[in-house]
């Protein structure tokens, strides 16, 4: 399929956009322990996000991967993911603060070091979220695409080192139009102690309309939930026109 639109997310970096439904977004990490925090909004209607809770209930699962989708809190798909070279992408383990990279990477202010200052997750996605109408209190738990975290029997959480490796990808497929916020900054479990200097490609594709009678869909067809969610979104759609 023609890329329609890419672009590559440097170490540190940000981004936020409306992304149409019916679209690919493509992500491929360029390096090994990428780490790309996720969050999805409804571009039409921003008080509809991606919850997690109801994600990883409805489907019975902790982590996500190909066949599963990302709901919303109105139990809508916003979107599924359709391909998947890893397995497993964390949903559990949130973002890095500026504390939290201050004490692993050491101190660093934008006023010395400028663009080469060492950004945290939470305030990339801050920033992100007040440049298009919302604040820090519309931020809620992202995905951690390329990042694996699993508990032991005892609760404790592990984060798996040689997880992602240069080349990995994994690409979701939009149901509905989306405002996306990503943020290339370091997994808060990720034991590294220098500051992971990985870029990320993104790139847009057009996606196929999902034929409801398709029995091959893994996203539609993963758990009855799916399908609900999905025949939500449906009637939401058809309902706008």
């Amino acid at each position: 399929m023609e890329v329609q639109w890419s672009k590559t997310l440097r170490p540190g970096g940000k981004w936020s956009g409306a992304i149409g439904r019916r679209k690919l977004l493509r992500f491929t990490a360029l390096g090994d322990g990428a780490n790309v925090a996720l969050l999805l909004y409804n571009a039409r209607d921003l008080t509809e996000r991606y919850n997690m809770p109801d994600t990883l209930k409805a489907q019975h699962v902790s982590r996500l991967t190909r066949g599963n989708v990302l709901m919303s809190d109105n139990g809508r798909v916003l979107a599924g993911i359709v391909e998947d070279s890893l397995g497993w992408h964390d949903t559990i383990s949130g973002l890095t603060t500026r504390e939290l990279t201050d004490a692993k990477y050491g101190r660093t202010r934008f006023q010395e070091r400028r663009n080469e200052w060492l950004r945290s997750g939470y305030e990339n996605v801050a920033v992100e979220l007040v440049r298009n109408g919302l604040s820090a209190r519309d931020l809620g738990p992202v995905v951690n695409l390329f990042s694996k975290v699993y508990c032991d029997e005892e609760g404790r959480m592990h984060f798996q080192e040689d997880h992602c490796r240069e080349g990995a990808t994994v690409t979701l497929r939009t149901e509905m139009d989306v405002l996306a916020v990503l943020s290339n900054t370091p997994h808060p479990l990720d034991p590294r102690s220098e500051y992971p200097s990985v870029p990320v490609l993104l790139e847009v594709l057009r996606a196929d309309p999902l034929d409801p009678d398709d029995s091959r869909d893994e996203c539609l067809n993963f758990r009855p939930e799916n399908r609900r969610a999905y025949e939500n979104t449906w009637e939401y759609q058809l309902l706008l026109g």
